[in-house]
């Protein structure tokens, strides 16, 4: 068979010859279906091998998220034990404050009485008591025990009141903060506009006040505490005009804003 060289584009020409073989290929070789069936395998295997990498992934993944679920938890509890720690040694701290003040006040009252006594002494012209001789300690006890002295703060008060409120109604958070709400509101009303006669007169059988304060137990105590009155046979709350303390209404916004944004308030039964 005669075949025609190539013509390289002017270059020194090459004669190229091709040779046909013939190959027969035999389709229903059991060899040819043993390769198939061999590549079917290892694409399988390789499947097999990926699905369980991913797992293994998976698996690792869901290890590493449980781990941070429970150190997150447990940064929770940290600091929520911090909060708790922190709010009862403030307790305590005021608590001893208040110990600290009562026992100069009463011995504040002691000298007085003493001073008092020397003085009556001196009017009826009897001579100065003897050093030795001292007040008697049941006398004392029971001039001293008479005088008004409060235990605890109006603050302090103010805060039980609304730590009793919530431990009562611990189960409806949401009627707990609604009164604390509503109390702000009137406690603001009074502080804004003290000549205002309207926002110092609660009618108790407003059902609307019923509903969000009178029903619930701490509610009236604690407009109490910042001065109103039951008046006309119980029918109103009054806070007359010349008991108006701003001080007194601006102690009970500040518990009150406490009690809402603390959110481990009431919480602790010291």
């Amino acid at each position: 068979m005669n075949l025609k060289p190539w013509d390289f584009q002017g270059q020194e020409q090459h004669e190229l010859f091709i040779f046909l073989v013939a190959v027969d290929i035999n389709l229903d070789s059991p060899q040819l279906f043993d390769i198939t069936e061999q590549m079917k395998m290892k694409a399988q295997e390789l499947r097999n091998k990926e699905h369980k990498k991913k797992e293994v992934e998976e698996k690792k993944l869901e290890r590493q998220r449980e781990k941070e679920r429970i150190r997150a938890s447990k940064d929770l509890t940290e600091a929520k034990r911090i909060l708790e720690s922190n709010e009862k040694q403030r307790y305590l701290a005021l608590k001893k404050k208040e110990k600290e003040e009562e026992k100069r006040a009463r011995e504040k009252i002691v000298k007085k009485l003493e001073h008092d006594k020397v003085e009556r002494r001196s009017r009826l012209g009897l001579p100065p008591e003897s050093p030795s001789v001292k007040p008697s300690t049941h006398l004392l006890q029971e001039k001293t025990t008479s005088l008004p002295l409060k235990s605890v703060t109006n603050a302090e008060q103010m805060r039980e009141c609304l730590r009793s409120l919530k431990r009562n109604h611990q189960n409806d958070g949401a009627r707990v903060r609604r009164a604390f709400e509503t109390l702000l509101i009137y406690v603001g009303n009074i502080a804004k506009n003290p000549d205002e006669e309207k926002f110092r007169k609660i009618r108790l059988t407003n059902p609307l006040f019923q509903d969000r304060v009178g029903n619930l137990r701490g509610g009236m105590e604690f407009l109490e505490l910042c001065g109103f009155e039951r008046t006309e046979g119980d029918e109103f709350l009054y806070l007359p005009d010349d008991k108006v303390n701003m001080e007194l209404l601006n102690t009970a916004g500040s518990e009150l804003k406490s009690a809402m944004t603390n959110p481990f308030f009431g919480l602790l039964s010291v």
